[in-house]
């Protein structure tokens, strides 16, 4: 099941668009992740289903308010025993998740080959 699409348009602070690899939602996030866009976000991550993985590749910054939902369903998805995982983070616009010290905590990856090997 693909969602829909979000954001698109030369103006949108944040486009969302989805795939499903082995039956694992794939959410590729492109954009701003704030206060401003916290809600489109949490909105498009309601319509995933348990199985996640957020390719985070294209996030130009992301605050403390989008880290938050970003963990709120990471939780929910090991107290659900689904599948989740990031990839394509980069400190230089996530830095929120280094100064937190949640990068070493959440699941993270370089590629969705290496996601998908490892949450098989």
């Amino acid at each position: 099941m693909t969602m829909p699409e979000n954001g698109d348009g030369p103006v949108a602070a944040l486009s969302l668009t989805s795939s499903t690899v082995d039956e694992i939602t794939v959410v590729k996030v492109d954009g701003v992740l704030d206060a401003t866009t916290r809600e489109q976000f949490a909105d498009y991550l309601s319509l995933a289903g348990p199985d996640l993985i957020l390719d985070l590749g294209g996030v130009t910054f992301m605050d403390s308010r989008a880290l938050g939902l970003i963990v709120h369903h990471w939780q929910r998805s090991l107290s659900s025993g689904a599948r989740f995982a990031l990839i394509g983070v980069e400190y230089t616009r996530s830095k929120v998740m280094w100064i937190t010290g949640l990068a070493q905590r959440l699941p993270l990856y370089d590629t969705l080959e290496d996601a998908l090997e490892a949450i098989r």
